[in-house]
């Protein structure tokens, strides 16, 4: 069903077209469209239709349809919107949800588009606008009720109104009184100064007192004096009376209507499933308080209509006239609807569909035919960004029984399947130091050290007084965040904890760990050189996949296989992994379609296999929730929170930022430790109920967040304030002081520099982490390829110390983490004797102790000495065990060269590129920019180098690419 542009009302014309929201009033049975500059007023006499639009990640358009009925509006009005907001749905392809919005019982879906509240004016179109336009102020009395929306109503100006319970604002001429009832909450009352502000700025112009009364304080106090005053004085409070409240018939199990000529017929069914709705007719669901309107899809106008008029003609017959209607439209059921029934299909999706396009499309391109056009190319994505400095120190633990293994440098991105991790990454923030701790639990891991690995990064984060963020990875489904730190990431079959051992020997499995010279075959993915991965998968010719390349080697053989479906960037990343993997040996070139016999043979004979890239889950719109745990059930209980900011975030409570890819744990100030310590259980329990019916993994990344510690990757959600979250006191009280102050009050706290959220080489003025370990040089290497010093520290481990590429420039020896404990050290006694010392301190499970971790500079007693800048390395030197030094080493410049201004040696451009004919030795070939004078950087890339290192990663390495410098 549709409607054409000809029928559509005039005043609807181009509605829905870009984000935000679109109100119309109705006047004289047709909608006028509300200026923007009066968005907010309602009044009551007046009925309106309210379009909300939102743009989604995925590019689409979500529309939400309400019409708002005042209580003194006519049924001819309030039909007309009813009857005007389904031919706009209709108009905007029927895949609106429409709800049917009271005065005084809106959802709080409807109330978050004009936080913090409404106050309807008396008056309408039909009256001639008798609005209050105040020609003198009068005093009224509101109460206020709801923790996340405020839903305010004008009560009558008497001290019988007030009670105990309830948040009441006395709105006078010269002051704005706030009374909070003795039984109300904290965040009740935080919500309801927000709408004290709203009246002091709406009907005061932001020019009169403001004034907090307690329940209990009597005249002792002057303010509470003078409240009571306009009540002819104190007097005590009656009970609360429930004439107000709406009806309640108990728990009222869910019936199902089918609308047949315009009359509610029950539908008898043992259980609700989706089987009981026919596309050819409309269905009426009446839950108690929501009642659903459903409407299949080959409906027409008409029968839509008729069914809006039967489900108000149903609930006048109830006595139910205020309950929330709320229409939606088979295929687009909202996630309530699908909830109330016993069963519902999960929706299939198209991407099956193309993976027989993409098997034809590689076999096609083996015979050399373009294939451009036959795969359906996806919109360009934005690559998702991590929003983590990745300059900052990391220390990496296995878990092996009942110890933990500090591991040294070179080992801390090779991880196996078998085993668990714990990590702790300090990195420079915004204003302070941040801490992030997180567990990282293999596919084939046993439960015993997850729960052991668990446990220990649980008290590493208490012992730092929960400053830290926490993070739960599984193998599989790491975050952006998790790859940005380790960069270059290894996964490695089998495991070497005790209790993988055990397990395997108690199964009589064959133990399959990784061994350097047996059978292995590597999948090698990711974004680019800060971001890429090298999984082992069985070594079978069915674990290939067109899109990937692949990394074979089996004793002294080593092959590399490029997918047809793979990019020169995505063979870029194989090359440098096989750095790291095998740097000593040659590999053999197979291209997918030419392979050698010899390949097949290791791979154990030909087979099918994928052409299509392994998706991960993609992050999605965000959801904000509110959490509670029942005392009595312990029960999970969670209430979404819409359009939601900052404010929403009260101090008293658990929120849970839902992304689909992975969940936030946000836990306030004032929650009780207990809750603090099970926070990440909380989460657990979220991914398990599945709340939106999104299929989330239970595997999902968990980050459990502090209050006044939020990372950027958190805070991105938000338009941030971190002074509002570094505040001290209880939801309301900060809210009072900042409503009396004016604003925020400013903190006294030094700033740090902006992160940078791009790789470690993001300014090359600036000193950052280095992940350079020594390797040697050897004659014997013929394969010429280019190698970053970054990969070095993984490669130490498995190429001989004899055996380097002699295309590489002898690597400059450097601490991988300055101010990580690791065992990495020269042959010193006393270096190794420290070493020893640190191990022994780490191996036990016990309470943390302040050497094993680094302990946040705000805690320090004596303050940090300054870094000694490294010394420069001459190249004859760089054969010799050097001790590990942090910060940049410059390189010598030899006879008859000339330095820029930091220290490098300056090339001209051509002798630069990738394609040079007389290419410049021993540069470090990943930043061949750097080598470039100031005024030829400027001409070739139209920017100072100040300026391109402030770029993102990802477009400085584009830009790279197109001057032939990448």
């Amino acid at each position: 069903m549709s409607v054409s542009s000809r029928d559509l009302d005039p005043a609807f014309q181009g509605a829905g077209q870009k984000a935000g929201i679109e109100i119309w009033r109705i006047e004289n049975f047709h909608p006028v469209r509300v200026p923007n500059s009066s968005h907010g007023k309602f009044f009551t006499g007046d009925s309106y239709v309210i379009l909300k639009t939102t743009a989604l990640k995925s590019g689409a358009l979500r529309h939400d349809l309400h019409y708002w009925l005042g209580k003194d509006t006519s049924q001819d009005e309030a039909g007309t919107a009813a009857i005007k907001t389904v031919e706009l749905d209709a108009a905007l392809g029927g895949r609106a949800v429409q709800y049917r919005e009271l005065q005084g019982h809106e959802t709080e879906k409807f109330l978050s588009y004009f936080k913090p509240c409404i106050i309807p004016q008396e008056g309408g179109v039909a009256s001639g606008f008798k609005h209050s336009e105040a020609e003198k102020h009068q005093t009224r009395l509101f109460v206020c009720k709801g923790k996340h929306v405020v839903h305010v109503k004008e009560v009558p100006f008497a001290r019988s109104t007030l009670n105990h319970d309830d948040i009441f604002i006395l709105d006078t001429e010269s002051k704005i009184f706030q009374f909070n009832g003795s039984n109300s909450c904290i965040q009740e009352r935080a919500k309801a100064l927000e709408v004290v502000q709203y009246v002091k700025d709406t009907y005061h112009d932001g020019k009169c007192e403001i004034a907090s009364i307690e329940d209990g304080k009597l005249m002792a106090d002057s303010e509470a004096g003078e409240f009571w005053g306009f009540f002819g004085g104190f007097a005590p409070l009656p009970r609360k009376t429930n004439t107000d409240e709406p009806k309640s018939n108990g728990v009222i199990s869910s019936t199902l209507f089918c609308v047949e000529k315009g009359e509610a017929v029950p539908v008898e069914a043992d259980s609700m499933t989706k089987d009981l709705l026919d596309t050819n007719k409309c269905y009426i669901l009446d839950c108690g308080v929501e009642v659903f309107v459903w409407t299949g899809r080959n409906t027409s106008l008409e029968e839509r209509k008729a069914a809006s008029s039967t489900v108000d003609e149903l609930l006048r017959s109830l006595d139910r006239p205020n309950c929330h209607i709320i229409r939606v439209i088979e295929g687009f059921e909202t996630v309530m609807f699908r909830s109330k029934f016993d069963s519902w299909p999960q929706s299939t999706n198209a991407a099956a569909s193309q993976d027989g396009r993409g098997k034809v499309a590689a076999l096609l391109k083996r015979q050399g035919v373009n294939v451009k056009g036959l795969v359906k190319t996806e919109s360009p994505k934005e690559e998702p960004q991590p929003y983590i400095d990745c300059t900052g120190d990391l220390q990496v633990w296995r878990v092996n029984g009942q110890e933990k293994i500090l591991l040294e440098a070179s080992d801390q991105s090779k991880f196996y399947s078998g085993d668990c991790y714990i990590f702790q990454y300090s990195y420079p923030g915004e204003e302070k130091e941040e801490y992030l701790i997180g567990t990282w639990f293999g596919k084939q891991s046993v439960e015993e050290d997850r729960v052991v690995a668990a446990s220990q990064a649980s008290k590493m984060v208490e012992a730092m007084k929960f400053l830290p963020t926490q993070a739960r990875i599984y193998e599989g489904n790491e975050p952006i965040q998790f790859f940005a730190i380790f960069q270059s990431f290894i996964v490695l079959k089998g495991g070497l904890s005790e209790g993988y051992k055990n397990y395997i020997a108690e199964k009589e499995l064959s133990d399959d760990t990784y061994s350097a010279e047996g059978l292995a075959l590597f999948r090698v993915q990711g974004s680019g050189p800060e971001n890429m991965q090298a999984i082992q998968v069985e070594p079978v010719a069915s674990s290939l996949n067109s899109s990937y390349c692949y990394i074979l080697h089996s004793g002294s053989s080593v092959f590399t296989w490029l997918g047809n479906l793979t990019t020169p960037e995505d063979q870029e990343l194989v090359e440098r992994q096989l750095d790291i993997i095998k740097p000593e040996m040659q590999s053999k070139f197979q291209k997918e379609g030419s392979e050698t016999e010899q390949f097949w043979e290791l791979l154990g004979g030909k087979s099918e296999y994928l052409n299509h890239k392994i998706e991960r889950e993609a992050e999605s719109d965000p959801h904000l929730f509110s959490c509670t745990l029942s005392k009595v059930s312990g029960d999970l209980k969670v209430t979404e929170v819409y359009n939601f900011n900052q404010d929403d975030l009260m101090t008293e409570d658990i929120f849970i930022v839902d992304c689909h890819s992975d969940i936030y744990v946000w836990v306030g100030q004032q929650v009780e430790s207990k809750n603090k310590m099970n926070a990440l259980s909380l989460g657990e329990k979220f991914l398990e109920r599945d709340f939106l019916l999104e299929k989330l993994s239970i595997q999902a990344p968990i980050y459990v967040v502090m209050e006044g510690s939020e990372p950027s990757f958190f805070t991105r959600f938000f338009s941030w304030d971190s002074k509002k979250s570094a505040m001290h006191g209880n939801s309301f009280q900060r809210k009072l002081a900042i409503l009396k102050h004016g604003g925020t009050p400013v903190l006294d706290r030094p700033r740090r520099r902006i992160p940078v959220f791009g790789g470690r080489s993001a300014a090359p003025e600036k000193a950052q982490r280095s992940r350079s370990v020594s390797s040697f040089s050897t004659p014997d290497r013929v394969r010429v390829r280019g190698r970053s010093p970054a990969f070095n520290a993984i490669a130490s481990t498995f190429e001989s110390p004899n055996l380097r590429n002699l295309s590489t420039p002898p690597p400059m020896v450097r601490k991988l983490y300055p101010k990580s404990v690791t065992p990495d050290s020269d042959s010193s006694n006393s270096q190794a004797s420290r070493s020893a010392a640190i191990a022994a301190l780490t191996s036990k499970f016990q309470q943390p102790s302040a050497g094993q971790f680094i302990i946040p500079r705000s805690l320090r007693v004596s303050p940090e000495l300054p870094k000694p800048r490294s010394e420069a390395i001459s190249k004859e030197n760089s054969g010799e065990q050097l001790k590990p030094k942090p910060d940049t080493i410059h390189e010598d410049v030899t006879e008859g060269e000339v330095e820029d201004e930091e220290g490098l040696p300056i090339h001209p451009y051509d002798r630069l590129t990738t394609s040079s004919t007389d290419p410049v030795e021993d540069i470090d070939v990943t930043k061949r920019e750097t080598y470039l004078s100031a005024e030829e950087f400027k001409e070739k890339f139209e920017m100072t180098k100040n300026a391109f290192y402030k770029l993102p990663k990802w477009k400085q390495n584009k830009m790279k690419m197109a001057l032939q410098l990448f």
